[in-house]
């Protein structure tokens, strides 16, 4: 005689609320149309856009480190830096497909990032900061001397690009570079939103609440840590890959302290653990600082600094945590719902 069926679900794990947030919903159909608008309201910058939606993609990957995992950087553009070095050698040796050089590119900084990370992760968040400060501080100086190989201070030149599924040639007006991006930012993008709305993403999210408690609970949060780590850092490369694929240049500015500030600002802006946030942040921020280089070429970096500090005093938690308390405040003053729902 056959013994009582096991329960379906014996953890007793509710994976019901995560298939809710995991829909998508019409505010996210209406924003993925802004780029397809983009490419007919700015036929003449497409180049500049392009070069908006790498970013995009570059703060997407330090969210997913930072925002889900809590894992602190200063250094994020090493793995950028790689990538977009990997991307160009690659097509300089003749291996100029634009997908086997995101590949690459993806694979050589993933590698970075799976072996630094057991240093990163050592130490509490000041120490991470040096460390992954230090790491990127040390492949800029490699860079800087191995010459013959990246160019130096001068950079990576004589990269060739294959047409993309060769057919459709990179041309001066970036129409095929642009389509190739946000095509590119769209998939990683709905790879990241399956994570991050996954049991995987939600242990993350628990061990940057609580760090303590969740190997108490089963979860081993080194793993886990290491392999969002990893992750981050080639959705970096795939930036970085981009980034050389577009210009046909890499220059020693892509593994720059400075590169990585400005991510992590962006990220801070936009705000953290909400991967719109890093899209809304870089929009924003890009946008401004080419409408006040523009007005004011000589201190416009006096006036970005007080649109961010005006940001930071009336939304603590970025432009989205702002939305979200409009949001808030708009269903407060609807009041209840008719039939008693509040």
């Amino acid at each position: 005689m056959a013994g009582p069926a096991a329960p379906a679900n014996p953890a007793g794990f509710d994976a019901a609320p995560l298939r809710r947030a995991a829909r998508w919903r019409a505010g996210e159909f209406a924003f993925w149309l802004l780029p397809v608008a983009a490419y007919f309201v700015f036929p003449d910058d497409l180049a500049l856009v392009s070069q908006v939606v790498i970013t995009a993609l570059f703060v997407l990957s330090l969210d997913l480190v930072l925002g889900y995992a809590g894992i602190v950087s200063l250094g994020h553009a090493a793995f950028f830096g790689l990538g977009a070095y990997a991307a160009g050698l690659m097509a300089q040796a003749g291996w100029g497909d634009p997908t086997l050089g995101l590949a690459g590119a993806a694979a050589v900084a993933g590698a970075a990032g799976f072996a630094s990370s057991f240093l990163v992760l050592r130490g509490a968040d000041l120490t991470r900061l040096m460390v992954t400060l230090g790491v990127a501080s040390m492949l800029f100086v490699t860079a800087n001397k191995l010459t013959p190989i990246t160019g130096g201070l001068d950079g990576l030149q004589g990269v060739a690009v294959q047409p993309l599924l060769g057919r459709y040639a990179f041309d001066l007006y970036g129409r095929t570079a642009y389509v190739y991006c946000v095509a590119v930012l769209f998939v990683l993008f709905w790879v990241a939103r399956r994570i991050v709305h996954s049991p995987f993403g939600l242990s993350l999210q628990g061990i940057r609440q609580n760090p303590l408690r969740m190997p108490a609970l089963g979860t081993p949060v080194q793993a886990r840590l290491v392999a969002v780590y990893t992750l981050g850092a080639a959705y970096a490369g795939v930036a970085g890959g981009l980034l050389t694929q577009t210009t046909q240049f890499v220059s020693i500015d892509v593994l720059s302290f400075s590169r990585s500030a400005e991510v992590l600002l962006i990220l801070v802006l936009g705000g953290t653990g909400s991967l719109y946030g890093a899209m809304l942040g870089t929009l924003v921020y890009m946008t401004v600082h080419h409408l006040l280089a523009g007005l004011n070429p000589q201190y416009w970096q006096f006036w970005l600094g007080l649109v961010l500090i005006g940001v930071v005093l009336f939304a603590r938690d970025g432009l989205m945590g702002g939305l979200r308390a409009l949001r808030a405040a708009a269903a407060r003053w609807r009041g209840p719902r008719p039939g008693g729902a509040g």
